[in-house]
């Protein structure tokens, strides 16, 4: 009589095709969140977020998909119940899959956020789904040019030291503007840092 082994897991997804990221699979239609949180005037200063997302092994993944939320210039959270009223064309939220740029990246254009509370650096937070997670995985992106604020931020200072640049994107000047880069590895020696929430 054989033995009976452990049936083996299977992969969930991909499974975001359709509803959240249709452009990436070729639908022809576009989906409710994007790459681009502001419209109009918002107050803030207006930058890019670029990065890829890449495997154990240092490869490109093509198809994950990223979520971030964020708070705007000031360290508010778009809320439609905001009396000040200064969200109006500042979603908060966007949403990218990678196979929707040639280069495989994320790409969102937002304004910097300011503090939440006046303890925590600026932050965008940031939720990767791809194949091969059965649970999506919880991140932030920090700015370069905040190291006085990154030091005194309670979350980031909970990061082993050697750990802390995983989460921080470099600030690039273009012509266009402030562009931050961070690439999102999922596994091996440079693996970013991701949370239990």
């Amino acid at each position: 009589m054989s033995k009976l082994r452990q049936t083996p897991s299977q992969t969930v997804g991909p499974f975001f095709a359709y509803a959240l990221t249709p452009e990436q699979y070729g639908y022809d239609f576009t989906s409710i969140a994007g790459g681009s949180l502001i419209e109009g005037d918002v107050p803030g200063q207006r930058i890019r977020i670029e990065g890829r997302v890449l495997d154990g092994k240092g490869e490109v993944v093509p198809d994950a998909m990223i979520e971030i939320w964020q708070a705007d210039g000031e360290g508010r959270y778009a809320h439609s119940a905001d009396p000040r009223g200064s969200n109006v064309g500042f979603r908060g939220f966007g949403r990218m899959g990678t196979g929707t740029d040639p280069q495989s990246r994320f790409i969102f254009d937002t304004i910097k956020p300011g503090s939440v509370d006046g303890a925590q650096a600026p932050h965008i937070n940031v939720v990767v789904f791809m194949r091969g997670l059965l649970l999506h995985a919880f991140t932030r992106i920090y700015f370069s040019d905040e190291a006085a604020a990154n030091a005194r931020d309670p979350v980031l200072a909970s990061v082993p030291t050697e750990r802390r640049n995983t989460l921080i994107a470099v600030r690039d000047e273009k012509s266009a503007g402030a562009v931050y880069r961070l690439d999102i590895h999922m596994q091996g020696p440079n693996e970013t840092v991701f949370f239990d929430v």
